[in-house]
């Protein structure tokens, strides 16, 4: 898959920040290399220097000293503003312009590029199209009519308009439930699997970095790297007792944030499943022949709408509003963690969508149950023998 990547690789090298007035630096001497298509998570405790760290890949914070190279261009020779639109940026409110509709915060930097206007229109609904924002629904709407995770989806398509080779995330997803932060999770790592960008993602949130990095790098005071190693590396060997505290208790579970549900047996078969404007005796009808109780009623684009139980077919005369509404999902992104919590929110099978949120199956309690219980196996056969 190495040629579809269009992300580049970054180079940091002994790279530090030192503002006026303070004795020790903020950053000292930070040196990494980001590979390109990966997406890299910095994580470490609130002031340790990882937002700035990050910051001075796009020179918003300007290095001290040290050298940044991106693609193998030397980032602090460029213009600075010439060097953003290279960038993409998102952050933890979305930062969008409220006097902006949505079409016009995604056009803002192919606006600066001077992109001709069907270029800029085609493209702006291109990218809400992959965030998944139906444009002729959210094109014209203000950020103020948006749900925080709906403007989040903003933020990433604006960020990805002018389709920079590099993203930078900053604590992007920390301002919404957890809900919808896992739903935004998923649709980062699914956007991923098309794009192939260099992404660096700033967070505090260990459980995060274990979902979505291709590498961690666990950072200390002044951005000294404690550990910076796959997930499963640092899962199973902290480097120190640092690392240790924020992998915490649990490790082995944590593996459960490794496992996604592509990796296991999800059901694709278990529902009867229709269109909303079926006709709901003659669901009814097929429902009893099969003997099933649920079905699951679809959009036209096979996104999952409704729950529907055979008894509210009897008086029903669409199935547009009969049922209720389809609750947490996962996709095949999702983590067994994600799963797990669905599963119990929605009180049964949780229901599975697949790249552009249409249905592919449903996950199940056992399914979720008998991983952990391998998981707990395979840890005490791994203890037992060192």
């Amino acid at each position: 898959m190495a040629e579809n990547v269009s992300g580049v690789e970054i180079q940091l090298e002994n790279v530090t920040k030192r503002y006026p007035g303070t004795r020790e630096p903020a950053v000292k001497d930070f040196t990494m290399t980001i590979p390109a298509g990966k997406i890299v998570i910095l994580v470490g405790p609130s002031g340790c220097g990882k937002t700035t760290t990050m910051r001075m890949i796009n020179r918003l914070i300007e290095p001290s000293s040290g050298r940044i190279t991106i693609g193998g261009e030397d980032a602090l020779k460029l213009n600075g503003d010439a060097l953003r639109r290279k960038v993409g940026y998102a952050i933890q409110q979305a930062g969008l312009f409220p006097h902006f509709t949505v079409a016009q915060n995604i056009a803002v930097v192919p606006g600066l590029l001077d992109w001709d206007k069907k270029r800029i229109s085609d493209r702006v609904d291109e990218m809400m199209d992959l965030v998944g924002l139906d444009p002729a629904v959210y094109r014209d709407r203000y950020p103020r009519q948006l749900s925080g995770g709906q403007q989040q989806r903003v933020g990433v398509a604006r960020a990805l308009a002018a389709d920079p080779p590099v993203l930078l995330m900053d604590e992007p997803f920390g301002a919404v439930d957890p809900i919808t932060r896992g739903n935004l999770q998923d649709e980062l790592l699914r956007l991923q699997l098309e794009l192939r960008k260099t992404i660096v993602f700033v967070t505090h949130d260990f459980d995060e970095a274990v979902k979505l990095g291709d590498k961690i790098a666990v950072l200390g005071d002044q951005s000294t790297i404690q550990q910076y190693d796959t997930p499963e590396a640092i899962l199973a060997n902290p480097a120190n007792d640092m690392v240790a505290g924020f992998v915490g208790a649990g490790a082995s579970l944590k593996q459960l944030t490794l496992l996604r549900v592509r990796d296991v047996d999800y059901h694709d078969d278990a529902l009867t499943v229709v269109a909303p404007d079926s006709s709901p005796s003659d669901l009814r009808k097929r429902m009893t022949e099969l003997g099933k109780t649920y079905a699951l009623v679809l959009d036209a684009r096979k996104r999952p709408q409704r729950w529907v139980h055979v008894r509210d077919l009897s008086t029903a005369s669409t199935l547009a509003t009969v049922g209720r509404p389809v609750g947490d999902m996962v996709s095949t992104q999702s983590t067994l963690q994600d799963a797990l919590e669905a599963i119990l929110s929605e009180g049964g099978n949780a229901v599975v969508t697949g790249s552009r949120g249409e249905y592919v199956g449903t996950i199940d309690i056992n399914t979720v149950t008998d991983t952990i219980q391998q998981l707990r196996e395979e840890h005490d056969a791994g203890s037992a023998a060192s």
